[in-house]
């Protein structure tokens, strides 16, 4: 008879438990509708169903700041117990954020970082890092000096900022090296295309182009197979970030040498993890996360792990 009882008590606390997870909602908040957001949102879902939460997908329709400050606006309404979210505007979020915390929201960060906003942690590339190794690649492709280029995605998000600040700093050690240009493109593939050709003809001595943000590597692919820039196929070094199927269709043609590939399965994973810790109260001093890079080639390309 005890041991029937005992047994009725863990089945009680189990169900308890599981009604606990089943009341918990988090919802995901990415910067934009783009495949790296894809897999994210596959690490994130598969997450939840693991833990047994209920879970959103919540895509801006833009990248403008205002619109995910009107997202978490709109889950808050919602009464949702915790946020992720990979920040457009770093500056825009942070008193949307403070909002939510002081609500008893947990909210955290992935992908691109708001740091005074008070989010609890920051789970993604160290980025500054990942743009120092992009820039010591390109220099050592280049050997060591021509005119380059930087093609990113929206001006004012923080994580291609930092890259962009990892590259320079890496190119301090190349005087040789000149940066001519920095183009914005608002993560749009075809306004990426037609930045890059502009470059490309406003620049006729461009050694290099950076693809800081993932839509870079596919737009200076996609310019050079057209039959005006042939002649720059080989010649051109580019390096890009992301392993899109585009963009390693670039590596295999030969039209980009590296990629800087994270880990965005990982970072999707991790950020429902953690917020369902911080929701339940088992973590409660979290510290921020290096998911990792992992430079690319046509060398390890059928061997690199995600």
């Amino acid at each position: 008879m005890k041991a029937a009882a005992a047994a009725l008590a863990l089945a009680a606390g189990l169900g308890a438990t599981a009604s606990l997870a089943q009341d918990i909602t988090v919802a995901v908040v990415p910067k934009v509708a783009v495949p790296f957001f894809d897999d994210c949102n596959t690490g994130a879902a598969e997450a939840a169903k693991e833990l047994g939460v209920k879970y959103q997908w919540v895509v801006p329709a833009n990248t403008q700041g205002s619109t995910q400050v009107k997202i978490i606006e709109d889950l808050m309404a919602r009464h949702v117990d915790g946020i992720a979210i990979s920040v457009n505007e770093p500056k825009s979020v942070e008193g949307i954020i403070k909002q939510a915390t002081d609500a008893g929201i947990k909210v955290l960060t992935f992908d691109s970082d708001s740091a005074n906003s008070g989010r609890s942690m920051y789970i993604g590339t160290i980025n500054k890092q990942a743009g120092v190794t992009m820039g010591n690649a390109m220099a050592e492709a280049l050997g060591g000096k021509g005119e380059v280029a930087i093609v990113t995605g929206q001006l004012g998000a923080s994580n291609l900022n930092e890259r962009i600040d990892g590259v320079k700093e890496a190119l301090q050690a190349y005087p040789d090296i000149k940066i001519v240009a920095t183009e914005g493109t608002e993560d749009d593939l075809a306004r990426a295309v037609s930045v890059t050709e502009a470059l490309l003809r406003g620049h006729p001595n461009l050694a290099g182009i950076f693809g800081i943000s993932q839509v870079g590597g596919p737009a200076v692919a996609k310019v050079l197979a057209q039959q005006e820039f042939a002649d720059k196929k080989g010649k051109l070094k580019v390096y890009a970030f992301d392993d899109l199927p585009d963009t390693i269709k670039g590596v295999k043609e030969g039209f980009i040498n590296g990629i800087m590939v994270q880990r965005p399965v990982t970072m999707g994973k991790l950020a429902v993890e953690h917020l369902v810790a911080q929701i339940k109260g088992e973590e409660t001093d979290p510290k921020d996360i290096d998911t990792g890079v992992t430079v690319v080639t046509a060398d390890n390309l059928g061997s690199y792990t995600k």
